[in-house]
């Protein structure tokens, strides 16, 4: 007869695979606000978001789907979207008292120029100050839509007049 049991079940979002407890605890060690950036195949998500005992508090948020807002009329999962997201939240985020913060990917993976670092970027634009190393950044061109000018006529025109819109909406 068995006296104990051999296997011990993981955590529920650890079976799950959306979290990395490893991860997680050496970002909280930190102690600093963490930049959530959640990328999906057709928007984009990003938080900043601080640890309590209690359970993480949402500080600041912005979704790509906001940009409608703003004037954005193209697609919500790209490069530019994700520039103009992350920095719709890191104005949001500074209105409430965030001067800094730590990227935090989560189970996505780190690839270089990517969206997340798109949003990272314009996390970093709003004024927030975020460690990171300049190779993995996107290119200017890229941030700006110009890839993309032969499908859209007129995306770089239209990133600027957005991005200056969020900008004014938040140094009033």
């Amino acid at each position: 007869m068995a006296k104990r049991a051999d296997y011990v079940v993981p955590f529920r979002r650890r079976r799950e695979g959306k979290t990395n407890y490893k991860k997680r605890l050496n970002l909280l060690k930190s102690r600093a606000t963490r930049l959530v950036v959640r990328p999906s195949n057709k928007h984009m998500l990003v938080q900043l978001v601080d640890y309590k005992k209690n359970g993480d508090v949402i500080v600041s948020t912005a979704y790509s789907k906001e940009l409608k807002k703003f004037g954005w009329d193209f697609a919500t999962g790209n490069l530019p979207a994700a520039y103009l997201t992350g920095l719709l939240c890191g104005f949001r985020g500074q209105k409430r008292g965030v001067k800094r913060a730590i990227l935090d990917l989560g189970p996505f993976p780190s690839v270089k120029g990517s969206r997340s670092y798109a949003a990272l970027m314009g996390a970093i634009d709003s004024g927030l100050k975020i460690p990171v190393g300049e190779d993995v950044l996107p290119d200017e061109k890229r941030i700006s839509g110009k890839h993309m000018s032969n499908k859209y006529e007129n995306i770089t025109e239209k990133f600027e007049e957005v991005k200056k819109k969020i900008v004014r909406a938040f140094k009033k």
